[in-house]
């Protein structure tokens, strides 16, 4: 292949990372959407002024998609084997971001929908519960922050495998 340097499978696992950040994380969002929001249709039916103060945890969920499409755009951003070479290295450091970051919004996505589902019936049968629901539904947000985290550190480790 002209033109072409570093190692040529390496852009394989840096796009993986990249699919694995996106799937992952709107996998995430997308169930603690739906539990979260059964949840509300449900405490909606008996408790219908309550159905916009419940409807937090369904943005929260949401939130988790971008978490990963930040990390998709910058893997992506980052592979151009013509620019600049593109080691093994580099693929596994993206690979990594990928994960990190979408395995941690999936596991927030599932704690936020069930909460959320429970916290949103609590809700409407005990309002004093509201509070609590939100810090619980706060600190499973802080997991998929700390994949973001993780993963923008490891893909800024990219690049760095070689004195160029």
């Amino acid at each position: 292949m002209a033109g072409f340097s570093g190692d040529e499978t390496a852009p394989f696992f840096g796009f993986l990372g990249a699919a694995a950040a996106l799937v992952f994380s709107c996998m995430g969002a997308a169930y603690g959407t739906a539990k979260s929001g059964v949840g509300v249709a449900s405490m909606g039916v008996m408790r219908p002024e309550l159905v916009m103060k419940s409807i937090v945890p369904v943005v929260m969920a949401g939130v988790l998609g971008i978490y990963g499409l930040i990390i998709a755009v910058i893997i992506s951003t980052g592979i151009n084997p013509k620019a600049k070479s593109y080691y093994l290295f580099d693929g596994y450091a993206h690979l990594s971001s990928g994960l990190a970051c979408g395995l941690a919004g999936l596991s927030a996505g599932m704690a936020i929908g069930i909460v959320g589902d429970a916290g949103v019936r609590a809700n409407a049968q005990q309002p004093k519960l509201f509070v609590g629901m939100i810090l619980i539904l706060i600190f499973a947000e802080a997991l998929a922050l700390y994949g973001l985290i993780v993963g923008i550190i490891l893909s800024s480790r990219a690049g760095q495998s070689r004195a160029e």
